[in-house]
């Protein structure tokens, strides 16, 4: 606690000694739970608050539990404001880079709970990961590391020989008030100028343990970043918006799946400048993804940071994964289902927070609505046609087998296979196409790829079984990104109408599958002059 400060810092330092046995850490947080009589109104974004209901609504002869335990159906609440509505603390979920300031307000008195993280370095994942923020309770959380929207590959895993240490936090647990009770609303815009003070303050001078640098014990990069796709221009492109970030020396992409360091990130600006400051000393690998293009950068120079270090990377240039000139393709290459079509829930199941939302994709239950839309036959969308705003499911699930002599399910899911019609005036039979396809998530998914013949028993391609990100029951639009190339031959391929068949082969239950980020396909290469 600091003098004339109206709150107090909290952060942990965990620790594995070399000797010690092996351990595995799925998650840790700081949990606050506040009084239920007092604080009701709960504020994650300028967009993203409402009066909750309370935790008694939560028992069993209140509320009916659903397809899994977090989220229940508010059957008996005490307020009836809040019949009928889902309660699910996951729908609450907010990516690193958004995930500043969130909390409570107590109208009478008009007081503020707020939990302020000024920097993410010490999170996991990225600026994508999302974690939990505040749920009924009334509860505030600060996560420090968690495997949620990515599972096991972020629980953390030290084996019995392997040193570590982690500084978590500081957060900030900030308090407000105001004059009047009308004002009430108000803390949270308060609450936001606070954040904004912490962030400048970051790093802070003030904690006494060694294991926390302040400025002048840490380092600073910049640089510029510039893209060079021969088949989208002949000059280099702009790399407006372009993330870029530090994090331990591994593959491309591999910060994703990374929770035992530090990491680092900024967005560039419109001429994809961008800089890094107060890094903690250290050896890093630069990484970075563009807006608009597939795949991930990194530098290919491990990067020491000393104290008090101005590194100037100069330009770099990230040349994303291409074989030949773009014969279609669906979706924005941004890491997110988000631009393909949303569906509205089942009217049994509103959180009315997200009705005529941005976030349409947090409502409950929507893995449910595929059947609905698509009760007999399957995704198909046809290439110049079809709009995949409005023709393009969100997310690829199984679909509930239902008896026809019966009016509920069996309890039994089949898997579900999609198509991709187009049209091609002339193919070289003997030169390879290329199938880009970009993953927003997967969850115990097998994704199998046939040309023109959808009862082969060998797909042209299979991912395999991959994911355990559960963003689909957690009403997520992302988790982890994959991306795959699959060599198409020419001799698949005919002129005129040709199918590309998409099955998510797995089918034991309603939450396997996965979400596309984007899909392409390439021609053969050409030759580009220089």
């Amino acid at each position: 606690m600091l003098r004339n400060s109206s709150g107090f810092y909290s952060y942990a330092i965990y620790e594995h000694l070399k000797e010690w046995p092996p351990f595995n850490l799925p998650q840790t947080r700081i949990t606050f739970k506040l009084s239920q009589e007092k604080f009701r109104y709960m504020a994650i974004a300028d967009n993203r608050q409402r009066y909750m209901p309370l935790p008694d609504d939560r028992l069993p002869d209140r509320s009916k539990v659903l397809d899994f335990p977090e989220a229940v159906l508010l059957v008996h609440p005490i307020e009836p404001e809040f019949e009928g509505e889902v309660d699910d603390k996951y729908q609450y979920s907010c990516e690193n880079q958004n995930l500043q300031v969130h909390g409570w307000i107590c109208m009478d008195p008009p007081v503020g709970f707020w939990q302020i993280t000024p920097s993410n370095e010490f999170r996991s994942g990225g600026p994508l990961k999302q974690n939990l923020t505040s749920h009924v309770g009334p509860t505030c959380l600060a996560m420090f590391l968690s495997a949620h929207y990515s599972g096991e590959d972020l629980v953390l895993k030290l084996k019995p020989d392997e040193p570590w240490k982690k500084v978590f936090g500081p957060i900030f647990i900030y308090l407000n008030s105001a004059p009047d009770a009308k004002d009430s609303l108000s803390l949270w815009e308060d609450a936001k100028a606070q954040m904004m003070t912490e962030v400048q303050s970051w790093p802070y001078e003030f904690p006494a343990s060694h294991d926390f640098p302040p400025s002048d014990q840490r380092g600073n990069l910049s640089g510029r970043i510039r893209v060079q796709d021969r088949y989208v221009s002949d000059t280099y492109i702009l790399a407006n918006g372009a993330y870029v970030g530090l994090a331990p020396p591994g593959d491309a992409g591999s910060w994703q799946r990374d929770c035992k360091g530090y990491q680092f990130w900024t967005r560039a600006d419109q001429n994809g400048y961008y800089s890094i400051n107060d890094i903690r000393e250290g050896n890093y690998d630069l990484y970075a993804w563009v807006p608009g293009f597939i795949g991930d950068y990194r530098y290919d120079e491990t990067i020491n940071v000393t104290a008090g270090c101005d590194i100037d990377i100069g330009d770099i240039v990230y040349e994303p994964p291409r074989s030949g000139p773009t014969l279609w393709e669906i979706g924005i290459p941004d890491r997110s289902a988000a631009e393909f079509y949303v569906p509205d829930p089942n009217p049994k199941y509103i959180n009315k927070l997200y009705v005529n939302h941005p976030d349409r994709f947090r409502q409950y239950g929507l893995w449910e609505r595929y059947a609905d839309l698509y009760p007999e036959e399957d995704l198909v969308f046809t290439v110049g046609v079809s709009d995949y705003t409005r023709d393009w499911f969100f997310a690829h699930v199984t679909r509930s087998i239902v008896l026809r002599n019966r009016k509920k399910d069996d309890g039994k899911y089949q898997s579900t296979t999609w198509q991709i019609k187009f049209r091609l005036d002339n193919v070289s039979q003997t030169k390879t196409y290329t199938l880009r396809i970009a993953l927003a998530t997967a969850n115990v998914a097998e994704l199998q790829i046939r040309v023109n013949d959808s009862k082969t028993d060998s797909p042209v391609f299979t991912t395999g079984v991959i994911g355990h990100d559960n963003t689909i029951c957690r009403h997520g639009i992302h988790g982890l990104y994959r991306l795959y190339t699959i060599d198409v031959p020419g001799t698949l391929l005919v002129e005129g109408d040709n199918i590309v068949f998409l099955t998510q082969a797995m089918s034991t239950s309603p939450f396997q599958g996965l979400m596309y980020d984007y899909i392409r396909l390439e021609g053969p290469s050409t030759s580009i002059s220089t």
